[in-house]
């Protein structure tokens, strides 16, 4: 056999190695390789694609149990157009302060921010646990998934004042639990860093004393300098009298 004859005997050995190689084994994972398969042997017996198409039908994956599995944990980082929108710096006019001075960013923001980012269906909350109902207190755990990769856990909570009031605090435990895992994707990062509270405070709240509107009790609350206060209270008719100092 001469040299040309057998390096055209080896070449035709390599392309009939059935064996698989890197790229046949991924493709074969995703479970294409079996529905292609399928649509071959349907259009074979009935010649017609779109019948095909229909008796076949959607691809399917293995399920993931998102109450405990930590899937696509930072196995890539988002895209940098993502990235931005997600730790683009807060607007003053959207944070809030509570009374007893904390700042905080309404909720709804934080599902607008998600949105802006990867769209209305491309995030979601999975719960992890069932929801635990204290004498006061309701909790529960969930996880921030985003496009199918898992990015945070947090627990979330929220008071609640009556055995009727239970399934509202359960919604809130769930808001709660969003603001908290948003922290581990840069999402309103600021309301965790003591100097920009500090600044914040210092430059757009104002610490006020105010009446219960129905105990007609005073206590001093804290409120945005562009906002009044709001039922239950309002600004008495006469300040507290001041001890003198010596």
């Amino acid at each position: 056999m001469s040299k040309n004859e057998s390096d055209a005997a080896e070449q035709a050995r390599e392309d009939d190695d059935d064996e698989p190689d890197e790229w046949d084994k991924r493709i074969f994972s995703t479970g294409c390789a079996d529905e292609n398969a399928k649509m071959t042997d349907c259009y074979f017996d009935k010649k017609d694609w779109r019948a095909c198409k229909d008796e076949t039908g959607a691809p399917t994956g293995p399920a993931i149990d998102w109450s405990a599995s930590f899937h696509g944990l930072s196995m890539v980082p988002f895209a940098p157009e993502v990235a931005a929108k997600l730790m683009t710096p807060l607007d003053p006019e959207d944070v809030e302060v509570k009374p007893d001075g904390i700042l905080y960013l309404p909720e709804i923001k934080y599902r607008r921010i998600l949105n802006g980012a990867f769209g209305p269906g491309g995030w979601g909350l999975a719960p992890r646990g069932e929801l635990t109902v204290g004498e006061k207190v309701v909790s529960r755990e969930y996880a921030l998934v985003v496009q199918g990769r898992f990015v945070g856990q947090a627990r979330g909570e929220c008071p609640y004042f009556g055995d009727d009031g239970v399934a509202t605090a359960g919604e809130g435990c769930k808001s709660n639990a969003l603001m908290r895992c948003c922290k581990d994707i840069g999402i309103a990062s600021e309301l965790w860093d003591p100097r920009f509270i500090r600044q914040f405070k210092q430059k757009h709240c104002r610490e006020v004393w105010v009446e219960h509107v129905a105990t007609k009790k005073r206590r001093q609350i804290w409120l945005r300098k562009d906002c009044p206060p709001t039922y239950p209270y309002a600004l008495p008719s006469s300040s507290p009298a001041r001890t003198p100092t010596r």
